[in-house]
């Protein structure tokens, strides 16, 4: 559906994504989930799928996504079925299509994905309390991150114009992620591939939401890149 009525079958839910104007002028059609709506196509789902093998600009803002900081915050979600990786500056796929990204030994940030379940990120949200968390404190990340996915083979000699690290696969490896400057904006970069298509997550700042949006436009010129719907990254056979 249209922006318009994207806005309306949401039941006048006031979120809107980061990136709403933007994907309305682009003729974004939406799927209206709980938090808001997200842009599942632009018309062409069949022609977007192929340009996200080679290089295609997804917005993931309006999916589940929370933190959790703390000495105590492995612990309490190791409780709560959540493994974190060992080690800092990774990722793992964990329940439900969730991804679980340790960014320092005592913080940690989930993700859910289109094609998955949110369910888990509503259950630690409900349970969370100071007396059994102790010290780990959730730290949302809703309001504070936009939410963007860049995919397909072109991504790494496209992040080279504007961050410092090379992420090209055999350099910097699925379930790796850094935290870093992304054309001089703080962000939090994530690989997480679907299937055998590459997938760099990026979360910012949501105050630099148009800014980034249109550092990324500029970038991907140069590759033949342009924005895709959240379809274009489904593994075959899963819902939307």
């Amino acid at each position: 559906m249209s922006g318009a009525e994207g806005a309306q079958a949401a039941g006048g839910n006031p979120r809107r994504s980061f990136f709403q104007r933007q994907l309305e002028e682009l003729g974004a059609r939406f799927s209206i989930l709980e938090d808001g709506p997200l842009a599942t196509d632009f018309g062409a789902a069949a022609a977007e799928r192929e340009q996200a093998r080679q290089l295609g600009l997804c917005d993931l803002s309006s999916l589940p996504r929370i933190g959790f900081k703390g000495a105590n915050t492995a612990a309490w979600l190791a409780g709560r079925g959540v493994a974190l990786p060992a080690e800092p500056h990774r990722l793992a796929r964990i329940e439900d299509g969730l991804l679980a990204c340790r960014l320092s030994p005592g913080e940690a940030l989930l993700l859910s994905q289109p094609w998955g379940s949110s369910r888990l990120i509503k259950d630690l949200e409900r349970s969370w309390n100071i007396e059994s968390a102790g010290l780990c404190f959730p730290v949302p990340r809703r309001d504070s991150h936009a939410w963007l996915a860049l995919v397909g083979a072109r991504v790494p000699a496209m992040l080279t114009k504007i961050c410092g690290i090379d992420f090209r696969p055999h350099k910097f490896a699925d379930l790796t992620l850094a935290q870093t400057q992304v054309a001089r904006t703080s962000a939090i970069v994530a690989r997480a591939d679907v299937e055998d298509t590459g997938c760099w997550h990026l979360l910012f700042d949501s105050a630099s939401a148009a800014y980034m949006w249109q550092v990324l436009i500029d970038a991907m010129s140069e590759f033949d890149g342009r924005p895709v719907g959240c379809a274009a990254l489904a593994p075959p056979g899963t819902a939307q």
